[in-house]
């Protein structure tokens, strides 16, 4: 014989399942505000005041970059338009997880004659390269790089 379901059941059973979801989602939220600042510039108002200027001259660098991971090392390759190595005058990098900052290093770039190579041991994932290069004439080259690391196959 069961028990008749009753009024005082069902707030109880309407209470619990409330209080998992609220639950739920205060734990997600906090996680995801904890992990990821969010924050690319500062001051997002001061920054979009010189945003088309610096665009047209990065632009007018005509540089492409591509980063790879392999054997222990990152390689960041910055090629001109006609696809010939550049040598850039200033190369600050970050190396991190598109999702946290927790993981960010600064490798120490050297120019190999056609790469710029650090060492980085890296585990399987996406993972961002933000990059400032500053060319011979004083241009600043921004961009953000994404890598990524595929599984070592067995």
């Amino acid at each position: 014989m069961t028990k008749p379901l009753t009024g005082r059941h069902v707030a109880t059973i309407f209470i619990c399942a409330f209080t998992v979801i609220i639950t739920v989602n205060l734990t997600l939220a906090f996680n995801a505000v904890s992990t990821f600042p969010g924050l690319e510039v500062k001051n997002s108002y001061v920054a979009s005041q010189h945003f088309d200027k610096n665009r047209e001259a990065q632009q007018s660098l005509g540089w492409s970059v591509l980063a790879q991971a392999r054997d222990g090392q990152v390689m960041l390759s910055v090629t001109d338009a006609q696809g010939d190595p550049v040598e850039v005058a200033k190369l600050d990098a970050t190396l991190g997880r598109a999702t946290h900052v927790r993981d960010d290093t600064s490798p120490d770039f050297k120019y190999d004659g056609q790469h710029y190579v650090a060492p980085a041991v890296l585990s399987p994932g996406n993972w961002n390269i933000r990059m400032v290069a500053e060319a011979e004439d004083g241009t600043v080259f921004r961009q953000r790089v994404i890598l990524h690391v595929a599984k070592e196959r067995s």
